[in-house]
């Protein structure tokens, strides 16, 4: 069964940044937020095993499953090759998912984080790709495919061994077109070129392109003063041809009433807005920043319960703001509840997880210079 891009919803609801209160997901306001997003006519939901702990997909049951009809919306959710120790572990995650989820079946099913090394070996051993088909012709996985975050090598060799693979869910945005680590341009490329349907994650790069210096988000309003910042993000992925959905994980009410209208007044992006975006990208990469995106799979492992997302947070803010007080008043807050950066026992645990492949302890070890 094919996928038709054009029934599919171009903003797809992120499920790994929802909002909290005192620690816990905020399900009221989770449920406002699906509300507004399901009135437009829109019906995407992204979740995984890991995301927020393992609870984001408990409230995908509670806001989506138990509140709309099953046929009413599409629901993806994902395999960690991280939590996969041996054979049976695969079948005991998937069912604890549907059973999270209240569903019997899974829209869109991927593998996660499939890259070089450990997780793609991990699939390999367990067989994982014929797992995922077995689980498709039983009914209990409607589309199967993956998220990427591996080399194009890398995805090349994987496509040409799997061509069952459905569609493929890649980083992209326009800050990262070029990004040696990243290198999401010839990702998208690979991919476009076979016709292969495209998720894009992370097109505003976990918040960096929604909030910029005023000298460059005044070169967006100059342009299109009706326009929000993280506009601009969105729209530059989805423009490009093969992108079945744009991911965003939304936080609070305010974006996504921002990301509706962005979408529902979708315009392409011109020529005029892309010399725009051009010149910012260039603008911005003369400023280096850690490249984090906030998807905190470091965090939920770390033995020092360090908040290393906060941390680079900080650590960018000032590299772009040097005498802003305020930046440190919030690592102080940060800190309160939760280990310094200098505190790291370099464990290596939060490398081993990280989609971008930072060298995180040799981060915090700068980051500890500086703020402790």
């Amino acid at each position: 069964m094919s996928i038709d891009l054009n029934n599919m919803s171009k903003l797809g609801f992120g499920l790994m940044r929802l909002p909290e209160n005192n620690g816990e997901i905020d399900i009221n306001q989770v449920c406002n937020m699906v509300d507004k997003y399901m009135e437009s006519g829109l019906n995407y939901f992204d979740t995984a095993y890991v995301y927020h702990s393992g609870k984001s997909e408990v409230a995908a049951r509670e806001a989506i499953v138990k509140r709309y009809p099953r046929d009413s919306f599409m629901l993806a959710t994902k395999l960690p090759a991280w939590e996969i120790n041996k054979e049976s572990d695969i079948d005991r995650i998937f069912n604890e998912q549907l059973k999270r989820t209240g569903t019997d079946y899974i829209d869109f099913y991927l593998l996660h984080s499939l890259e070089d090394g450990y997780n793609y070996d991990t699939y390999v051993k367990y067989d994982c790709f014929s797992w995922g088909m077995k689980k498709k012709e039983e009914g209990k996985i409607k589309h199967f495919g993956f998220s990427f975050h591996g080399s194009p090598e890398l995805l090349v060799e994987v496509l040409d061994n799997h061509p069952e693979m459905e569609f493929v869910q890649i980083q992209l945005n326009y800050l990262d077109r070029t990004n040696p680590v990243v290198r999401s341009e010839e990702l998208y490329n690979i991919l476009n070129e076979r016709n292969i349907p495209i998720i894009i994650m992370e097109p505003v790069r976990g918040g960096m392109l929604a909030s910029m210096p005023d000298d460059i988000e005044a070169k967006f309003k100059a342009a299109r003063p009706d326009m929000s910042i993280a506009s601009w993000a969105l729209r530059y992925v989805a423009s490009l041809p093969n992108v079945m959905t744009v991911l965003s994980g939304m936080s609070n009410e305010e974006q996504m009433n921002d990301n509706l209208n962005t979408f529902k007044n979708f315009e392409p992006v011109t020529d005029d807005d892309m010399r725009i975006i051009n010149e910012v990208t260039e603008q911005m990469l003369k400023t280096p920043q850690i490249g984090c995106t906030a998807c905190k799979y470091c965090v939920d492992g770390c033995p020092m319960r360090i908040s290393i997302p906060d941390v680079f947070r900080t650590i960018n803010t000032l590299r772009r703001y040097p005498d802003d007080w305020r930046s440190k008043n919030f690592y102080s807050g940060v800190v309160e509840s939760h280990g310094k950066a200098s505190d790291c026992i370099e464990c290596g645990h939060c490398e081993s997880v990280c989609p971008q492949h930072l060298p995180i302890i040799e981060l915090l070890k700068e980051a500890g210079e500086i703020l402790d």
